[in-house]
Formats: C-alpha cells, sequence, structure tokens
C-alpha cells in the first residue's frame, strides 16, 4: 500500500478523470440558442409583419364584404395608377443616372485632388445621410422657390424639380461606397500609369473605374429602391401631376378613403421594392459591401 501511494503514476498531459466522461460546458445549448432568437423574431412579427399582413389583408376585403382581387382588378385598369408607375419607375431610373454620374465624379476629386478640407468634407458626408429627405428640398425651395433667396425657378414645381431634388439627396449614397473603395485601392497602379505617360482621363477609364464598378453598382441599386419609395420629396416640392406610387397610396388612403384601393398599391409598391432590394443585397454580397 505504501509503494502504491508513495510512487503514483504521473499521465503526462493531464489525469484523465475516472468513474465516466463528463460533458463539455461548452456544447451547445440549443434550447438556450433558441430562448435568445426568440424575442427579436416575435418583435419583427408584431411590429413588421403583422401590420403587413393587415394590409395584405385589407387589399383582399372590398367595401362590399368578403374576399375579393377586385381592388386589384380596379388599380391595374386605372389611367392613374399607370401614370403613377411610370411616373416612378422613370423617376427613379434618371435619379440614380444622375447620383451616380454626379457622386462618381465628387469622389473623384475628394479621393485623388488634394484641397484644404478634404477629409472634412468626407466626414460631412457621413453627417449628411442623416438628413431627412425633406430638409433638402425645404432648402432647395429657400434657395429657388417662389420666393427663393437666387430667385423663382419655376421648374421647382415640375417633375424635373422632384429629380433635381432627389439628385442632390441622394448623390451622397453613392458617393459613401465610392469613397470606400477608393480608399483601398493601390496607389502604385495609379504611379505606375502615370509614369508610363497616361492622361488623368485614360487613368480614371483604365485604373479607377473597374476598381470603382463594385461600389457603383452597390449604391445605385440602393439608391434605385430609395427613389422608388420616396415620398417627402414629392409631397414637399408641390410638383403639379406628379403622382409616384407612394403619393398615389397618400390620395387613395387620405383624400378618397379607399383603403382597399391603397393597400393593393401599396402591396404592388412592396412587391417591386423588395425584388430591387434583392437585388441590392447581391449585388452588395459580390462587391463585398
Amino acid at each position: 500500500m505504501a509503494e502504491v501511494v508513495g510512487n503514483p503514476q504521473v499521465v503526462r498531459g493531464g489525469a484523465r478523470p475516472r468513474g465516466g466522461s463528463r460533458k463539455s460546458k461548452t456544447g451547445p445549448r440549443p434550447f438556450g440558442a433558441l430562448a435568445w432568437a426568440l424575442p427579436p423574431v416575435v418583435a419583427l412579427a408584431l411590429f413588421f409583419l403583422y401590420p403587413l399582413a393587415l394590409v395584405v389583408r385589407q387589399s383582399l376585403r372590398p367595401d362590399t364584404g368578403g374576399t375579393s382581387l377586385q381592388a386589384y382588378a380596379d388599380v391595374f385598369a386605372s389611367e392613374a395608377f399607370r401614370h403613377a408607375l411610370w411616373t416612378t419607375v422613370w423617376l427613379a431610373l434618371a435619379a440614380t443616372a444622375g447620383c451616380l454620374v454626379l457622386g462618381f465624379l465628387l469622389a473623384l476629386v475628394i479621393a485623388f485632388v488634394p484641397f484644404p478640407g478634404a477629409r472634412a468634407v468626407a466626414r460631412f458626408i457621413d453627417v449628411y445621410l442623416s438628413f431627412p429627405s425633406f430638409l433638402i428640398t425645404l432648402a432647395l425651395l429657400f434657395l429657388y422657390g417662389g420666393t427663393g433667396v437666387v430667385g423663382s425657378f419655376q421648374f421647382l414645381t415640375t417633375p424635373w424639380g422632384v429629380l433635381l431634388a432627389e439628385v442632390t439627396y441622394f448623390t451622397p449614397f453613392v458617393m459613401r461606397p465610392l469613397l470606400a473603395a477608393f480608399a483601398q485601392l493601390d496607389t502604385a497602379q495609379l504611379e505606375a500609369a502615370s509614369s508610363l505617360g497616361a492622361r488623368a482621363p485614360r487613368i480614371v477609364r483604365q485604373v479607377i473605374l473597374p476598381e470603382a464598378l463594385p461600389a457603383l453598382a452597390a449604391g445605385g441599386s440602393l439608391v434605385l429602391v430609395l427613389c422608388l419609395n420616396e415620398f417627402g420629396i414629392v409631397l414637399f416640392t408641390g410638383a403639379k401631376g406628379v403622382t409616384t406610387l407612394p403619393m398615389l397610396v397618400y390620395g387613395k388612403a387620405i383624400l378618397e378613403s379607399d383603403y382597399p384601393g391603397a393597400c393593393a398599391v401599396a402591396v404592388v409598391n412592396v412587391l417591386i421594392s423588395v425584388g430591387l432590394y434583392g437585388l441590392y443585397r447581391v449585388v452588395s454580397r459580390r462587391a463585398g459591401a
């Protein structure tokens, strides 16, 4: 007995406990994960999915009672819906194109043209993204409206005024991913192209633009989705004859009290937005944004 006690065997790497194996405390806990995931899922269903389900249900229940697709048939057959859909699409596409061109040029200047305050301007873009859209519209009205500082320009109450306001407001949404992409660009490529005699336009076209295409695609997709659902700019400009899908929903619900028709237009708008958002996510994933 003394020899056994006096000469214990030492097992390198630690002794294995006897009496069976013990489960690890760091193993997966499915019930704990479910408990953590349940509250956000319930909140999402309560505050988003449930109101959306009510909108869909209201669009399927006409004032006469029952369940019917008559609201959708009336909406699709109306000239007002087709006009609003066309106005929404061309304004969103034109604003996106303008934001891409203007945002690319401004981002080039901020990133590659040294001037005092360039870093402050880049930081201001982040702050600008938090501004509400109607604030920019009011600023344009104060400058170019009927009693504006610069003078009265009647185009602000036309579709071109809405387009100007949307390009002004949404351009930083394109500049932000572009500036991030330009910050990762290898300056050795620019120096090599310049040392070989390439001028600035050629460097932009052959070196900078290929690197900026993913960021342009991601920013453009986001702007397209936002312009499709823009309401405040169209409302605050007071543009005559400019009725987009969000404005049509507002008019049917508030002015005409046609809630099934308003919900039908809203469902169509949501479907288009979700489709474009899916496109935006695919482009952003490929761009690494």
